[in-house]
């Protein structure tokens, strides 16, 4: 191979890597909208490159297409649910949440009929978010969703803060596994003030992933981030809160974050604590009557700055040992996305 072809390949390699890493890997959980989102009008979103059409059955259980009828691409959200079918509002093709063309009563027979000719998508439901499994083609059973301990035990009490950020995706990852922006840019927030301004940092390998730790500083402040692949990937971190914050404890945050559209994220956070009994009732009331604002204002912070970031931003850096927690995790979604490629995964 000249060198000249060599570069093209290793050019076009590389555009095909990002372009998976910005919509999003495949074969993959992801959190999709908020429960509310989805009624049993059907209804359409963008999320991880595609557009997709969801709706209920009578019995309330969520279903997912590619938001595209395979006979003429008019858009299935335009049409009726049956159960767990939809109609096409064009021509009345009917496709069942599998992906199955089941009916076509313009020409019935056709060829079209029996064929799994649809995008279809595995939905669960927990904690007040869809999850969606971003399967690379069409599968009966998916892998099973892994939430993290906060999210599945009894013991744990939750708030769901859902919003989207103009930005890439990453960014927010990167935000999140950047424990020191804490000390500066959310200086004002009573949670956050004290501490050391500098700090050395450490990486902790776990069973799933990595924790991006401050050296010899722990409970004081934003002072470690961790993030995990459990076939879903979710961050999780504590900020540690004063005795007139509620019983509890530090207060445990899980994140996931989806792509919708270039430079568009769908931003996900529970606010977790572990409590039970009145305790739990205590911070349930405090938080929503006190807290759930300051902490609305925390991520107003945030998405200021990181929707002001140039989309290039992450090609013109100087990082430095703060951002090694933030390299290692490009690194492991580089690979992850090298590894699709190399499946013929696009």
């Amino acid at each position: 191979m000249s060198t000249a072809n060599a570069a093209a390949t290793a050019a076009n390699t590389e555009e095909a890597i990002q372009k998976i890493l910005a919509d999003g890997l495949k074969d993959l959980w992801y959190a999709i909208c908020p429960s509310h989102f989805v009624k049993d009008t059907p209804v359409s979103l963008r999320r991880l490159g595609l557009k997709l059409v969801l709706w209920r059955d009578a019995d309330g259980k969520a279903h997912c297409l590619e938001d595209h009828c395979p006979h003429r691409g008019a858009p299935l959200s335009f049409g009726i649910p049956l159960g767990n079918k939809i109609a096409c509002g064009y021509h009345g093709v009917e496709v069942r949440s599998d992906g199955t063309v089941v009916s076509v009563p313009g020409s019935p027979g056709c060829k079209l009929e029996g064929s799994r000719a649809t995008r279809a998508f595995h939905l669960q439901e927990s904690n007040g978010v869809i999850f969606m499994y971003n399967s690379s083609q069409n599968i009966d059973e998916p892998p099973p969703l892994v939430l993290p301990e906060q999210l599945v035990s009894d013991e744990w009490s939750s708030f769901l803060c859902y919003t989207e950020w103009r930005g890439d995706y990453r960014y927010v990852i990167d935000n999140v596994m950047d424990p020191m922006h804490g000390t500066y840019l959310h200086k004002q927030s009573h949670s956050m003030a004290v501490g050391s301004r500098s700090a050395q940092f450490q990486l902790r390998d776990t069973e799933h992933g990595v924790i991006f730790e401050k050296a010899g500083q722990r409970d004081v402040n934003f002072d470690w981030s961790e993030w995990a692949d459990t076939g879903l990937h979710w961050m999780r971190l504590e900020i540690p809160y004063p005795k007139t914050g509620g019983p509890g404890g530090n207060f445990c945050i899980i994140g996931c974050f989806t792509p919708i559209a270039p430079n568009l994220a769908s931003v996900f956070f529970w606010r977790v604590r572990k409590v039970s009994g009145w305790e739990r009732d205590s911070w349930r009331f405090l938080y929503k009557n006190r807290l759930e604002a300051r902490h609305w204002a925390v991520l107003e912070q945030d998405r200021v700055v990181l929707e002001q970031m140039e989309p290039d931003a992450n090609q013109r850096e100087h990082l430095y040992q703060h951002d090694v927690g933030i390299t290692r995790i490009r690194r492991q979604l580089r690979k992850l996305a090298t590894e699709q490629l190399a499946r013929g995964v696009k």
